[in-house]
């Protein structure tokens, strides 16, 4: 099954991913993809989706999409969110060779090494594209 990113979001406060599910009176619902369990988020939470994130390189912006399927066919074994902070640069550096040193933070690099691992283990690098939506979209 495909991977939506736009369905998958990342809370401010809290740890892991969730999967949307429904609109709510006072937010939303969704689940958390480690362990299926079921949250609400009221309206003042901060809620960002996978597929509204980019990571800065020297030719603008690069979609988190992007970025995570880069480092799967990067061919070097991606390391943890807590390996030394040397190692997680010098990955990003092979992975993603013209990323911005000056606006992409090794804070951030950590962030983007948590969702690559809660992907993996959850869900799957085969993404839903814009054609997929469309396709959807007419078939309703």
């Amino acid at each position: 099954m495909k991977t939506d990113l736009a369905k998958i979001m990342s809370v401010s406060g809290q740890h892991g991913l969730y999967r949307y599910l429904a609109q709510s009176r006072t937010g939303v619902i969704a689940e958390a993809l480690a362990d299926g369990k079921r949250v609400a988020f009221d309206a003042h939470s901060r809620i960002s989706t996978l597929s509204d994130i980019a990571i800065y390189t020297s030719e603008g912006e690069m979609k988190l999409q992007d970025v995570l399927v880069a480092m799967k066919d990067s061919g070097i074994a991606v390391p943890s969110a807590k390996a030394p902070q040397a190692e997680v640069v010098g990955f990003f550096g092979k992975a993603i060779p013209n990323y911005d040193a000056d606006r992409f933070y090794y804070s951030h690099m950590k962030k983007v090494l948590d969702w690559y691992a809660e992907i993996d283990k959850f869900a799957s690098f085969d993404f839903v594209t814009d054609e997929d939506r469309e396709k959807e979209s007419e078939e309703a």
